[in-house]
């Protein structure tokens, strides 16, 4: 019992010291980048029960840079540049873009060395295929899809090791593998929240904004509003259980923190962020 109060003891001062020395909170700042598009003819693939058989629809590819202080975090990297002013159709599914992460940052005066930490929800193509313009920044990504990128022996539709080769080999940058939840900045502003299941090291971020309030970034936990509410799982996740749980936990932490929650593939949801290049505070 002695331990046990003298460990909450210890908790309690630790934390008024962080608090101390933190001061005011954290200068935040979010842009919601476009990094893409694409139009599904049939959404089968999205459950495995058929719940959206036959169904089109048009998925948005979103990007976020989030800016604390001096420092830059690009959370998700889109599809391939070379899709800017032209798109590529296979197996149902058109793929295209207007604008790089790239051109789009240099609007804002934000240039890829700018960028401290390159963070991605997950491996999947749609959310990694500019991470090579961003090879300086730190790459910080769950621990489970980071092994499983360095076992990959070549291109896959699903993990294609390609887009990260700035962080393999010998000669790499820095990479920080997430194994449970990760404090982005140290100060609690945006923190990486486990959530696998569509991929074994998929994460969501948790950005407090000064102004709006708690946002959650679902990653591909969720790709439209539908699966929240009948509980869709893809058939191309790896786990149907441990997305199953990873709903459960996004759900309750989203209703715990009043969070608004923002589901990056659904076109609805364009407007709980403002248009860029204007921000959100």
């Amino acid at each position: 019992m002695k331990t046990f109060l003298g460990w909450l003891l210890a908790l309690g001062l630790a934390a008024s010291a962080t608090a101390q020395d933190t001061g005011s909170a954290p200068d935040l700042e979010m842009w919601r980048l476009g990094c893409g598009e694409l139009e599904i003819s049939d959404m089968a693939a999205f459950s495995d029960a058929h719940l959206y058989d036959g169904e089109p629809r048009t998925l948005t590819v979103s990007c976020y840079l989030i800016r604390n202080g001096d420092q830059y975090l690009l959370w998700d990297a889109g599809l391939d540049k070379a899709l800017v002013g032209a798109s590529f159709t296979q197996s149902g599914a058109t793929l295209s873009m207007e604008q790089s992460i790239e051109k789009q940052l240099e609007s804002i005066g934000i240039s890829p060395s700018d960028v401290t930490y390159a963070g991605v929800s997950h491996f999947h193509f749609d959310h990694v295929m500019q991470l090579p313009d961003f090879a300086q920044s730190t790459l910080l990504i769950g621990a489970k899809d980071w092994e499983m990128i360095k076992a990959a022996t070549g291109p896959d539709p699903l993990l294609d090791p390609r887009p990260f080769a700035p962080w393999l080999g010998d000669d790499t940058g820095q990479v920080t593998a997430i194994a449970k939840d990760h404090d982005v900045f140290g100060d609690g502003s945006v923190v990486m929240k486990a959530t696998p299941g569509h991929t074994p090291g998929h994460t969501v971020l948790l950005v407090r904004m000064p102004q709006m309030g708690n946002v959650l970034l679902t990653g591909d936990l969720y790709h439209f509003e539908e699966q929240v509410t009948n509980r869709g799982v893809p058939e191309f996740n790896t786990d149907r259980a441990d997305t199953l749980a990873s709903f459960e936990r996004f759900n309750a932490t989203a209703k715990t923190l009043n969070a608004t929650v923002i589901i990056g593939h659904d076109p609805r949801h364009l407007d709980r962020l403002p248009p860029f290049p204007e921000s959100a505070r």
